[in-house]
């Protein structure tokens, strides 16, 4: 990057909130790109995806399919890697920084444990996109835009769904601990329905002792009549649980998989709510592309909702079809 591309984004982030609201961007296009015979832009930049989670974990490698998609269109390279501790996350934010990245797209789980390496990263003239979780933060810390949706939006949708499908005592299940999401979803649906929901913790890492959860709560309370679970595994373990507890409670779950569209399609899962996390590593690159070209900001000082979306058995054969290119 040249020199005084880096100048013109240090001032942008300088800026601070101010340059967030603005719908448009004042500045002039700092990049030109070649096109080729196909009429794809042509870039050398390269982006770094950094999530709060290991590598290898389903929806994040929707995340990533979508962030490369993005740059084989605009040719440009996206690295990626992930950690769930926010102190080793941080350390792939330093390592992006030091290898003088073109922008940054990072989950924030956990926004107060990443601020200062987000800080350091805008101040060192890299644009930042966060992704997924960290909404209420991400201005504030100086990134460009959040790509994801609003958790408690999102959890108001599945609380009033699940009310009008008749359901009256509800379990809401929550998966990982010191994560703001999950907890926003279950007050989202707290919020809308008119029952009892009641939070049970359990451990993503151990889908085993989850589904024993699970089915002792349903056991203990019969009149459970509904489970919302906010991760595909814990959805797999929740209809095991529902089965071997002999309980006619009805699930519905946040985010895709192509298990959780296959108990959709059998019945077994009343409706998921699909955040779309191809969007979230798509849609970054494109932005950071329209950026550099065109001097584009996106979202007006507003997050880009990537969500909630509904997936129930009139749609879900048709998802289980890009389900299995990787894409949702």
């Amino acid at each position: 990057m040249s020199q005084n591309t880096r100048k013109w984004i240090t001032a942008t982030a300088a800026a601070g909130a101010l340059t967030l609201v603005l719908a448009g961007c004042t500045g002039q296009p700092v990049t030109s790109t070649s096109t080729d015979t196909a009429g794809a832009a042509a870039s050398d930049r390269t982006y770094a995806l950094v999530v709060h989670s290991v590598p290898g974990d389903p929806f994040w490698d929707v995340v990533k399919s979508g962030a490369e998609a993005a740059a084989d269109i605009y040719g440009a390279t996206v690295t990626y890697q992930g950690d769930p501790d926010p102190q080793k996350q941080s350390q792939l934010i330093q390592t992006a920084i030091a290898d003088d990245v073109d922008g940054l797209i990072v989950s924030m789980a956990n926004p107060e444990g990443l601020s200062g390496a987000i800080k350091d990263a805008v101040a060192a003239g890299i644009p930042v996109i966060t992704i997924n979780s960290g909404e209420s933060a991400s201005a504030a810390l100086g990134a460009m835009t959040h790509v994801g949706q609003d958790e408690f939006v999102a959890g108001q949708g599945a609380g009033q769904r699940l009310d009008s499908q008749g359901a009256t005592n509800l379990i809401c299940v929550i998966h990982e601990a010191g994560n703001a999401g999950p907890e926003d979803r279950c007050r989202g649906a707290a919020d809308t329905f008119g029952g009892t929901v009641t939070n049970v913790q359990v451990d993503v890492a151990n889908i085993a002792d989850a589904q024993n959860t699970i089915m002792s709560s349903l056991l203990a309370d019969p009149s459970i009549d509904g489970v919302l679970t906010l991760n595909p595994a814990i959805a797999v373990a929740a209809s095991q649980a529902v089965t071997a507890a002999a309980s006619e409670a009805q699930i519905a779950t946040f985010d895709v998989s192509a298990d959780v569209t296959q108990l959709i399609i059998d019945g077994n899962i009343s409706f998921a709510i699909d955040q779309q996390p191809y969007l979230q590593g798509y849609l970054p690159v494109g932005f950071f592309e329209l950026f550099y070209t065109n001097g584009n900001t996106v979202g007006g000082g507003l997050p880009v909702n990537s969500g909630p979306g509904y997936i129930t058995q009139d749609n879900a054969e048709q998802i289980a079809e890009f389900a299995a290119n990787g894409t949702r």
